[in-house]
């Protein structure tokens, strides 16, 4: 288990004043929530911590950017991550409190707000963590995708800037604003490959904003050098296959194993370019070849299988990989 210290406490304790004072006889819930702080920015969204006045706790908001709260594909993406993520109550999933839209119209969700370090941070400090425990993350992140994947969900943006760990042990898989949902409606029957509805793929097109990150939307910093999401990106997800299934997990889950083992991503590259091209294209060494440290076999095979550019050669599912990391990989 990762240990860390407590988080800062958004108030010491709990006092009668605020458990019982009157709950108001009309509620307005543009007035639910005050205090915000502005957290964390995504592409096109805003996290912040605010008091839900209310329940008398601190929450996690999310919204959109002002540039983007009239998007209607933003709009219905922001949605249907909220309710991607309350639907996959799940110990590895951060729980959904509300969604809603504020006093202008836009749509927005509370959730817990945790505390905690990504694996981003924890990868900094590699040296402080012994294997075991970082192995124990991947399992926990497993748990995770193999849960939402049995519930019809592809998460596909596993990278270690998604992935928290918390002050009691908990391992959280974070922004499941790329989710991929198999069925388009509640009739579906569970067979065949995860394909989206029609009509969706076509506003995706036409807006250029299709449900896969488009290449030139990938961050971009300096002279055009890349970072983040696309080196943990799939072959498929890349190209943007309209067939991408939960096996893009499955890639990206190994990037991550990968990179704990040996300290380095599977794709390489200065520019945007040349790491699509890697990922792509170019098979990555061996962990055990490039790392630091001694690679335990076992480990070192199920990161390479995991990204095989063949999605009908990586493991189907998540169950074998966590099952194979379960094993006594130090004998």
């Amino acid at each position: 288990m990762l240990n860390f210290p407590e988080p800062p406490k958004s108030y010491s304790s709990v006092f009668l004043e605020e458990t019982d004072k009157p709950l108001p006889e009309k509620i307005d819930p543009r007035t639910r929530y005050a205090f915000f702080s502005t957290i964390a920015q995504g592409g096109k969204s805003l996290i912040k911590s605010c008091k839900d006045l209310h329940l008398s706790r601190f929450v996690c908001y999310k919204t959109l950017k002002p540039e983007f709260a009239a998007d209607e594909i933003e709009q219905k993406r922001l949605i249907r991550e909220a309710r991607v993520t309350a639907m996959l109550q799940h110990p590895n999933t951060v729980p959904t409190y509300e969604l809603g839209r504020d006093g202008r119209g836009n749509p927005y969700f509370t959730m817990k707000l945790v505390h905690g370090y990504t694996l981003r941070e924890i990868l900094n400090f590699r040296e402080r963590y012994d294997l075991h425990q970082l192995v124990e993350l991947v399992i926990q992140v497993g748990h995770a995708l193999q849960y939402a994947h049995t519930h019809g969900v592809a998460h596909r943006d596993i990278k270690p800037e998604n992935i928290l760990a918390g002050p009691y042990g908990e391992v959280l898989l974070l922004d499941w604003g790329l989710a991929k949902v198999w069925h388009p409606d509640s009739n579906a029957s569970g067979s065949g490959p995860a394909v989206e509805s029609e009509k969706e793929s076509e506003s995706a097109e036409q807006s250029h904003r299709s449900a896969a990150p488009a290449i030139e939307d990938i961050t971009l910093t300096g002279h055009g050098k890349a970072q983040g999401t696309v080196h943990y990106m799939s072959p498929e997800q890349l190209k943007q296959d309209p067939l991408i299934d939960h096996r893009t997990d499955i890639f990206s889950l190994g990037a991550v194993l990968y990179e704990i083992l040996c300290g380095e991503k599977p794709a390489h590259g200065e520019k945007l370019h040349e790491v699509v091209d890697s990922v792509l294209n170019q098979q990555p060494a061996e962990a055990a070849a490039v790392a630091k440290y001694k690679v335990p076999t076992l480990l070192n095979d199920i990161a390479a299988r995991c990204l095989d550019k063949n999605p009908d050669s990586r493991f189907q599912s998540m169950e074998e990989v966590i099952m194979l990391l379960q094993q006594d990989w130090m004998s």
